[in-house]
């Protein structure tokens, strides 16, 4: 099939690339141009195992090029997926100002193209609450294309499940595809992007697939805030949490997935946070009470808040940071708990240095750079390049990532405080050392 992907982030990009890698013809679509140029010499604009070398491969042959021409991309595929950010409001609620404007983009397009030998069909791939599709998309997209959808043209919905680190695996091999579709007919093209991928695939409303995303994500950050909260009493009782869990996870009649439940340090990212806030907000405009979720973030901002008081009880003040984007294996530092934890430290007059080998200031682009730029901008100053660098700095340092490198060179003994966040493979020998500090068990 011919398709146009709106939106050269980490969905849209690991979308564009992969459908091309099916045999899709795709036409990747952005208004920045770095990302445009990076595409078309074939390299790619994240981070990601995989995606680099994908990239390359279906470029070269032909399969995948980039362009900020909407009329060109609507003009040449048959399918439009969009993958815009919808990033959060300061209250809460969800920013819709990226999709309504690629929306209306493809919608004149459409109208300005006439015949094209076929029906196009929108799929929206973007994050969004119930609702927002069919009351404010579809509107939209029929204003300005003339028509109606689901007669003139498709529509669908359909939510990626794709994880930061292993989403070209996922990918490849979904846990589910869910398709919401306006008609039966927009619900077969889906169905025929993904043809021959594994994994049930469920064809449901357009709204119940707006909701899937959303039930998925706020149980991952509960399930995160659970372990997270768990670990710290059985901290204070002096129960190893760890070995609470092992035998909580050895019961699955209960239907309860393992994914998560380790206690750890906060969680982060560009999904669970941001659509936290919007589904409470949600409840609360529509006067639902749901003090669990209301109460998930706040918990998590809590336990972020405990690493900053081990480092307060150290009394020192030269600190190092191992590990900044938000998960091992990207370079994505929006609403990454180790840069929440990198700015408290930093206002609080801390001496910090960061050595993340993932994240280079250099190839921030997009949303991602305007993120840091807001919430740290000093980081070049912090930016560390080596390993060796924090541990000839640091009295303190705090472990956020699994890096080999990182973990081979930590020391033993006599050198600065470890506060381990992440439960490190040799924490039970390291318990016994004066310099170490876990944060939850």
């Amino acid at each position: 099939m011919r398709v146009s992907v709106f939106g050269l982030g980490y969905v849209g990009c690991v979308s564009a690339a992969c459908l091309a890698g099916m045999g899709h013809e795709v036409i990747g679509v952005d208004v920045n141009q770095v990302k445009i140029d990076l595409v078309n010499d074939g390299k790619a604009p994240v981070v990601e195992e995989r995606i680099g070398e994908l990239i390359a491969e279906v470029v070269r042959t032909g399969a995948l090029r980039a362009t900020g021409d909407v009329r060109e991309a609507v003009m040449g595929s048959e399918v439009s997926l969009v993958c815009v950010g919808t990033p959060s409001e300061p209250n809460g609620s969800l920013c819709t100002t990226y999709l309504e404007r690629v929306t209306e983009q493809i919608g004149i397009a459409l109208a300005e193209g006439g015949e094209q030998g076929g029906r196009h069909t929108v799929v929206f791939r973007s994050t969004m609450l119930p609702g927002t599709c069919l009351n404010l998309l579809v509107p939209i997209l029929e204003k300005y294309v003339g028509g109606t959808a689901g007669v003139d043209i498709g529509v669908a919905v359909n939510p990626e499940f794709l994880r930061e680190g292993t989403s070209v695996r996922d990918f490849f091999d979904p846990p589910k595809t869910v398709i919401g579709e306006l008609d039966p007919a927009s619900g077969d093209v889906v169905t025929a992007l993904y043809d021959g991928l594994p994994g049930e695939v469920f064809r449901v409303p357009v709204p119940t697939a707006e909701a899937i995303k959303y039930a998925d994500n706020a149980f991952h950050g509960l399930k995160i805030g659970f372990a997270n909260e768990l670990g710290a009493v059985c901290q204070a009782l002096g129960v190893d949490s760890h070995q609470v869990m092992d035998v909580f996870l050895a019961d699955r009649k209960l239907n309860i997935s393992p994914a998560y439940l380790r206690p750890g340090f906060a969680f982060g990212g560009s999904c669970l946070p941001k659509d936290l806030r919007s589904l409470v907000h949600a409840a609360r405009r529509a006067d639902v009470s749901v003090p669990i979720l209301a109460h998930v973030l706040p918990s998590n901002s809590d336990h972020l808040q405990r690493a900053v008081e081990l480092v307060e009880r150290t009394g020192k003040r030269r600190v190092g940071l191992f590990g900044l984007s938000f998960k091992p294996g990207t370079d994505d530092l929006r609403e990454s708990p180790l840069v929440e934890l990198a700015e408290r430290l930093y206002g609080k007059g801390y001496d910090l240095k960061i050595h993340d080998a993932n994240v280079s200031l250099s190839r921030l682009l997009g949303a991602n750079r305007e993120y840091i730029e807001t919430r740290l901008p000093h980081l070049a100053q912090l930016l560390a390049d080596s390993v060796d660098e924090v541990l000839e700095h640091a009295e303190v340092c705090l472990v956020g990532t699994r890096d080999p490198a990182v973990l081979a060179a930590l020391p033993h003994g006599d050198g600065p405080v470890i506060i381990d966040l992440i439960r490190l493979p040799d924490a039970e020998a390291r318990r016994a050392e004066p310099g170490y500090m876990g944060l939850a068990w």
